[in-house]
């Protein structure tokens, strides 16, 4: 079993964290779902999601603002976009929900087999304390994690993979980023690194540009493109 010819040079892999590791999804959905229904909003998942990241992508460019900032003008906007009123607890809502949000279900599996063939790294769209309620879920070491917190960006932004590539002393051609989301592919690729998009539900399809490097529809399909077996075990 050969590693993917993309995947050959790699030392490093950088994870996203919330869509690729943990279902950010499910846990948004969760909280806006009562919210919109307690004013006769009905919306599918699909719909849910979409207003998220609709919303949600203008606010993560410059200048930079905190994540639980962002998370609250979600709410704040989502009430201006359909009409109701928000209040402080609703504004807080998502913040405080993210320490519930679970992995998903390959997700801590996958990392164990990948961290016998990889150094692991963690570049989030994130505030430090609020990734620290995430930690102890994923099983495994990160040699490095940089959140937007601490490069004081968002990963549509060039500077935080700069700052990972930095902390972790590798070159960009020796590193592959592993993310749901589609928007980091051409920042990550510009710094020479390869570009790995795990697919999951598919709802980031709807934004991608540039087509990754890699598709996988799961963190487990990657073990096999990078020479592990379905047991774990580097071949």
């Amino acid at each position: 079993m050969s590693a993917s010819p993309y995947l050959t040079r790699v030392t490093t892999l950088t994870f996203d964290c919330y869509g690729t590791l943990i279902d950010w999804e499910a846990g948004v959905i969760e909280v806006l779902r009562p919210l919109l229904a307690r004013y006769g909003i009905a919306q599918s998942d699909d719909e849910i999601v979409a207003t998220f990241q609709d919303i949600e992508a203008p606010l993560c460019e410059p200048p930079y603002r905190s994540y639980r900032t962002v998370l609250a003008d979600v709410v704040e906007r989502s009430g201006r976009r359909f009409g109701f009123p928000v209040g402080y607890a609703e504004r807080e809502a998502l913040a405080v929900s993210v320490a519930s949000w679970r992995p998903l279900p390959d997700t801590v599996r996958a990392l164990r087999a990948l961290e016998a063939r990889y150094r692991l790294a963690m570049i989030s769209n994130i505030d430090d304390d609020l990734f620290k309620t995430t930690v102890p879920q994923l099983g495994v070491f990160f040699d490095c994690v940089v959140t937007a917190q601490a490069a004081r960006c968002y990963r549509l932004d060039q500077a935080i993979f700069e700052l990972a590539l930095g902390r972790l002393g590798v070159k960009g051609h020796q590193v592959a980023h592993v993310a749901e989301g589609v928007t980091e592919i051409s920042p990550a690729r510009r710094l020479g690194c390869a570009t790995v998009w795990v697919r999951r539900r598919g709802r980031s399809a709807r934004l991608l540009t540039e087509v990754p490097d890699l598709e996988v529809p799961d963190l487990s399909s990657l073990l096999p493109e990078v020479g592990i077996d379905a047991g774990g075990i580097v071949v």
